[in-house]
């Protein structure tokens, strides 16, 4: 190969590749989907000689055929080096490969592309970036896009043409895009679809660089209208026209390297009766396009760096005041989320829901003010009890001999069928409770969920499925123990049991002494020392009439006990130990969880939210490399 000569001085040469290696870095990071870089596309109608171009720059075959050769971007990266081996990289989708080869350029792209579009003859806007490192290319990167066609072949797609032209509008649209448009000489270049784009999206020509190929294809006696092409005579552009003598099929069939197909070339140009003169004015050759280009990308480089960073600053400034209407969410950084959950959310949510469980106060919510109507409703329920309690208990004494009366004597009463009344009474009361529970648990459930997401999402817009969940389980294994406790104490009740002297109060304070005249003689003669009754005064009390209204006053001691101790046992089982155990939960959650899946944002909000970051991110990064590259 033989190395390629400047026009221009060796300073600026080495100025150059800062100045491109800067715009790399920039698209690196993702600036450009900020931001338009600067960047030069190539176009051009199929079999314009586009590829051929593009191999005598980067000395290296790139795949070729009939049809769409490109099916996506390549963006050609050259480094010249001053020595050393030659080097390839191809990377595209997360895809990196390292070659030693040129050899190979032409299998990987192609690999490439059918990853990428398919084994088929689509086209795919991923871009497939290939790095070639040699003494023998210039400081350039060009982007080659699909070759323009307007009759769908094969198996194409039959609006395969505004595919083509809706991705090469992508590109070339942006005004910090040099077009470098691909124009062969044996064609009316009024009429090339490539040019006419480029006028569309560039009317006065200020950016567009085109080249014309095939010299040597052109009809004898048309040399003059390439002529005047060349020298902007037809269609005046700014940057001008290159003309070019690439490898033809008949040169490649012949394996005609790409050094012996530039000297020949250059003799084609210095021979040439007509185009001679253009060598001279740098307008022909494939060494003054690579000239022409990296100069034009140098200076376009320099001239957009200001515009760049002024656009950069105010981006900034846009994407700072948009966050500050969002809460601090998740970190982006993956080493960061664990911390983050731990110390910031869990910690967070741990507060809130440990003074929920407390007080029952959180913002405007207070979990009692919704628990005590079921409560009430509970104890309703269990007051409402009491008159069918006593009727059942009168009905069992007036029928008592015909119906209860066993081995005992006349007017002797059996204490265990009182009991049996009392049990079954209280037997039934295990249904309601667990009714009550079953409310409970739907309400706090409900009240722990809406707090997750007041917490959560509304603070961090975050998806929290995983905590809904631990509520979940939480509260079906709190359900469980608290049903088993209730279920106890109903069995408790069962044993028809209370100490003596709150009985004794009882009766005190009902009108059943004053009924047997205990009250109106000498209350003392019928007390212990204890003030509990003495045997006559059980004795008067113990009277068949009687039992009725005693076992209501013990009825009130089980109600009592029961409108009381259930919703404690509840309140203890669903909200307190339930809160303590999320609370744990919580705190435990990036041990052996999936933290990035965790805090994955799944609300418009919370995209948003991390849109604006990664934008920050990149445009800081951004700021930061111009600053230290100027």
């Amino acid at each position: 190969k033989i190395k390629l000569t400047y026009t221009f001085h060796n300073h600026f040469i080495e100025s150059v590749r800062p100045l491109i290696e800067l715009i790399d870095s920039l698209k690196l990071i993702g600036l450009d989907e900020d931001i338009g870089l600067p960047s030069i596309a190539v176009v051009g109608d199929q079999s314009s000689g586009k590829s051929s171009v593009l191999e005598a720059l980067s000395g290296v075959a790139l795949p070729r055929g009939s049809g769409i050769v490109t099916r996506c971007p390549l963006e050609l990266k050259l480094q010249k080096l001053k020595n050393g081996p030659w080097s390839g990289i191809i990377s595209y989708s997360g895809h990196r490969e390292t070659f030693n080869d040129p050899l190979k350029v032409d299998t990987l792209v192609r690999e490439a592309q059918n990853k990428l579009a398919g084994k088929a003859v689509g086209i795919c806007d991923e871009l497939i970036t290939l790095e070639i490192s040699s003494p023998d290319v210039c400081d350039l990167t060009l982007i080659d896009l699909p070759g323009i066609t307007r009759v769908p072949v094969h198996d194409q797609p039959e609006d395969i043409g505004d595919q083509i032209k809706t991705l090469i509008l992508k590109y070339i649209a942006k005004s910090e895009t040099i077009i470098l448009v691909v124009v062969p000489c044996n064609v009316d270049i009024a009429t090339t679809e490539a040019l006419r784009m480029a006028q569309k999206v560039d009317p006065e020509g200020l950016r567009t660089l085109a080249i014309l190929t095939k010299p040597d294809l052109i009809d004898r006696g048309a040399e003059i209208d390439v002529l005047n092409i060349v020298q902007g005579k037809v269609i005046p552009l700014s940057k001008g026209y290159i003309i070019v003598r690439c490898r033809g099929q008949s040169d490649i069939n012949d394996r005609i390297p790409f050094d012996k197909a530039m000297e020949a070339e250059l003799k084609f140009f210095r021979n040439h009766h007509y185009f001679s003169s253009l060598l001279d004015d740098g307008k022909a050759s494939t060494q003054c396009l690579a000239a022409k280009l990296t100069k034009e990308l140098a200076d376009h480089i320099k001239k957009s760096l200001p515009s760049l960073t002024e656009q950069i600053q105010t981006r900034l400034l846009n994407v700072q005041r948009d966050l500050k209407n969002y809460e601090q969410g998740p970190p982006l950084e993956e080493e960061m989320m664990g911390p983050f959950l731990s110390e910031v959310r869990a910690l967070r949510f741990s507060d809130q829901i440990n003074e929920l469980s407390r007080t029952g106060h959180s913002k405007d919510k207070n979990i009692y003010i919704s628990l005590r109507p079921v409560f009430k409703k509970w104890d309703i329920y269990l007051r409402s009890t009491e008159v069918s309690f006593k009727a059942r208990v009168t009905e069992m004494i007036e029928k008592y001999n015909e119906i209860h009366r066993g081995r005992e004597l006349l007017t002797f009463s059996e204490f265990c069928e009182y009991e049996c009344v009392i049990q079954n009474h209280v037997a039934a009361l295990q249904e309601p409770a667990m009714a009550t529970l079953k409310d409970v648990r739907g309400t706090v459930s409900f009240i722990f969920i809406v707090f997750i997401i007041i917490i959560i999402i509304v603070i961090f817009h975050v998806l929290p499925c995983i905590p809904q969940n631990m509520v979940n389980d939480i509260q079906t294994k709190q359900e469980a123990k608290a049903e088993k406790r209730i279920k106890e104490f109903i069995n408790m009740e069962k044993l028809v049991f209370t100490q003596d002297k709150v009985l004794q109060q009882k009766l005190n304070d009902s009108d059943i002494p004053q009924k047997t005249g205990i009250e109106t003689s000498d209350k003392n003669h019928y007390d212990d020392d204890d003030t509990i009754f003495n045997s006559k005064g059980c004795a008067l009390l113990d009277t068949r009439n009687l039992v009725p209204e005693k076992l209501v006053l013990y009825y009130e001691i089980i109600y009592q006990r029961l409108t009381d101790y259930v919703p404690m046992l509840i309140i203890l089982f669903m909200l307190k130990d339930a809160a303590k155990t999320l609370r744990h939960q919580m705190m435990e959650l990036r041990n052996g969880a999936d933290v990035v899946k965790l805090l994955s944002e799944d609300s418009e909000h919370g995209r948003m939210r991390a849109d604006l970051k990664q934008r920050l991110e990149r445009l800081t990064q951004a700021q930061d490399l111009i600053s230290n590259r100027l």
